[in-house]
């Protein structure tokens, strides 16, 4: 294994990474990810991107980026559900807390599918970076009571709204029994974050098959989405060293019809192959806590 490291952002923390020798279970050199984001915001908050590319006036609320946000409780949630029940495969899915709040039974049901159900905060607007160290502290409680409450089970894994932490904020996950945390973009593969009061494995979020970049920055089609992840996963299966690939939709866009199309082709296709690992974030964490003693 890599020697520890200062990491870039967790303050107090020293990263340890894994070696080029890491592989996942069975061998393999790819692990896919299925992930959900199931979102909201407060009451009086909206996304900050909505289907209209004409910007509002300043200062004017934008009802159609709120309803086109909706959209995820209403029907997606339902749909992403249904289409990995077909496909036999199981989620990570980050859920807003003021879910657990707003439709209980949906954040219910996605634990009872026998999903993985990842704090996601408590609302998207809600992001660590902009909070004292004491109002940090205060959403990941709130956050973890919702979902604790909701499902019977406290949550072991959070990512931010954005993946966007504060310095403070994976020690804080570390300080309330989080397993694992996912706001890093810094590393192909998961590594540990270790403080004076303890240890928290750092999963990156792969970033190039995301329906929201990939549908609302750049336009492409849902097709593209199929495509760009059947290149991905022939190249990475090339690779030398070990990869993790995530394939993420978020209920209020790719839980629409033509989306969950692709979502459901990439499920149906990565399910049937025995020269990758599927797996949950929660069991990706398990592996390389076990990599790294």
């Amino acid at each position: 294994m890599a020697v520890g490291e200062k990491d870039a952002v967790a303050h107090g923390a020293c990263a340890v990474r894994l070696g080029a020798d890491f592989r996942w279970p069975g061998g393999q050199k790819v692990a896919v990810v299925f992930n959900v984001a199931f979102e909201a915001w407060s009451d009086g908050k909206a996304p900050g991107i909505g289907p209209m590319g004409n910007p509002l006036p300043q200062g004017i609320f934008d009802t159609n980026a709120l309803m086109w946000g909706h959209y995820g409780v209403v029907r997606g949630i339902e749909r992403l559900l249904r289409v990995l029940d077909r496909a036999k495969t199981r989620a990570s899915v980050m859920v807003s807390g003021v879910l657990a709040e707003r439709a209980p039974d949906r954040v219910r049901a996605i634990a009872d599918a026998g999903h993985e159900i990842v704090a996601h905060g408590y609302a998207q607007e809600i992001v660590p970076a902009k909070l004292t160290h004491e109002e940090d502290r205060a959403n990941i409680a709130t956050t973890t009571k919702l979902l604790s409450t909701a499902v019977g089970a406290k949550p072991k894994g959070w990512i931010s709204p954005r993946g966007t932490p504060g310095a403070g904020t994976a020690r804080l996950l570390v300080e309330a029994g989080y397993h694992w945390q996912g706001d890093v973009f810094d590393d192909d593969r998961p590594y540990v974050q270790i403080f004076d009061t303890g240890r928290i494995v750092a999963i990156p979020l792969v970033m190039e098959v995301n329906d929201l970049p990939h549908a609302m920055r750049f336009g492409r089609s849902p097709r593209q989405f199929v495509e760009l992840f059947d290149d991905f996963l022939k190249h990475a299966l090339t690779e030398s060293d070990a990869v993790m690939i995530d394939v993420t939709a978020h209920a209020h866009c790719y839980g629409r019809p033509s989306g969950a199309w692709a979502y459901e082709t990439i499920a149906r296709g990565a399910s049937g192959r025995d020269d990758i690992w599927v797996a949950t974030r929660a069991q990706v964490a398990t592996h390389v806590a076990a990599a790294i003693p």
